[in-house]
């Protein structure tokens, strides 16, 4: 199975693949670079390996796709969505996304404070809130974390990604396409598994969301972007081959 590399080379020697239909070497950039990432040791990387084969068939199946070296708040302001799907509270919010992003849009008539008001107003005790934020050019579909609580929960992300699922279906040409934050490694709203009391896996929180029936954009934290030389997928539901290789099977 072919594995792409976004970051520095773990050889440095072959930027080339050929095309299977004309012989010829595709390669990715101009001239020549042999070595020069290399010296990029401390560099971000990830290595991304294809899930499945290429075909002329269109898998149509739910998939949530993992925006692997993307900047999300670049895509934001850009205007690549028309929804952001992340957690506010009812206390302070001035180290979250939402509050960074009303801050960038020029339009927005929000702010830290307003923010965290509004979601005073609606928090409730022991259940999650989806509270909306019309950022003009962004709506915010967050997930307000239940007053009493200091971190969000798997059940409280099941319940809420549930709540925006259908509330994205009921109105897909204004909330499609939809972004979500992986909620890992979070300063103002951490996700915790309470059968650990520790941070879930990012396979944990996509294997969340997509039960819950989210199929949109996630992005995961750039932390993760140094797994290399582990190897990531590009879409969840992983690859059946994952689960066999985890048993011993390969």
């Amino acid at each position: 199975m072919p594995a792409f590399t976004i970051g520095r080379s773990q050889t440095g020697k072959d930027h080339t693949m050929n095309n299977p239909d004309t012989g010829t070497p595709s390669q990715v950039f101009d001239g020549e670079i042999t070595g020069m990432l290399d010296g990029q040791a401390a560099a971000d990387r990830i290595t991304i390996v294809p899930d499945t084969a290429p075909s002329s068939t269109p898998d149509t199946s739910p998939r949530i796709r993992i925006q692997w070296g993307q900047h999300l708040m670049d895509d934001l302001v850009a205007g690549r969505y028309r929804s952001l799907v992340c957690a506010v509270n009812s206390e302070d919010n001035s180290h979250g996304l939402i509050a960074h992003l009303a801050d960038q849009l020029p339009t927005s008539q929000w702010d830290n404070r307003t923010i965290t008001e509004h979601a005073g107003r609606h928090a409730r005790s022991g259940r999650v809130t989806i509270l909306k934020v019309d950022l003009d050019t962004v709506e915010v579909l967050a997930l307000l974390r239940p007053s009493g609580q200091d971190a969000l929960y798997l059940a409280d992300l099941h319940e809420g990604m549930r709540m925006i699922t259908e509330m994205v279906r009921r109105k897909p040409q204004s909330r499609q396409p939809v972004a979500a934050v992986s909620f890992l490694g979070s300063k103002a709203n951490k996700l915790i598994d309470r059968s650990t009391d520790q941070e879930p896996t990012l396979e944990t929180v996509l294997r969340t969301m997509h039960d819950a029936g989210f199929t949109g954009d996630v992005y995961p934290p750039p932390a993760l972007w140094q797994d290399a030389p582990e190897a990531v997928f590009a879409r969840y539901p992983f690859p059946e081959s994952l689960d066999e290789m985890r048993a011993g099977g390969f």
